[in-house]
């Protein structure tokens, strides 16, 4: 099986960044789909940038210009930069690789930004 977990969450003020981290173990490979998700209080959990088995990656529209997703296979390790963060950032943020039909999520790390 394949373990995720996430790190780098934390409070900061409105404008400010962080770095989010998640670090796989088990049966992952380099061709495997890994993104970042969110989820807010009373929301339901939404895309926030992916790293595709192509390596092409994609971003919400929401977060454009303001946070980078990038990976390094060697550490098997997926990181989220977020800068100019704004209040509506708050949410769990959710590590995920998935392969074909099957996906994994880590258990998340909180973020919140205080206006």
């Amino acid at each position: 099986q394949v373990q995720l977990v996430e790190s780098g969450g934390g409070l900061v003020q409105a404008g400010g960044s962080l770095r989010l981290s998640c670090v796989a173990s088990g049966k992952i490979y380099s061709i495997n789909a890994m993104g970042w998700y969110r989820q807010a209080p009373g929301k339901e959990r939404e895309l926030v940038a992916e790293s595709t088995t192509s390596g092409a990656t994609n971003y919400a529209d929401f977060v454009k210009g303001r946070f980078t997703i990038s990976r390094d296979n060697s550490k098997k390790t997926l990181y989220l930069q977020m800068n100019s963060l704004k209040p509506e950032d708050t949410a769990v943020y959710y590590c995920n690789t998935a392969l074909g039909p099957w996906v994994w999520w880590g258990q998340g790390t909180q973020v919140i930004v205080s206006s």
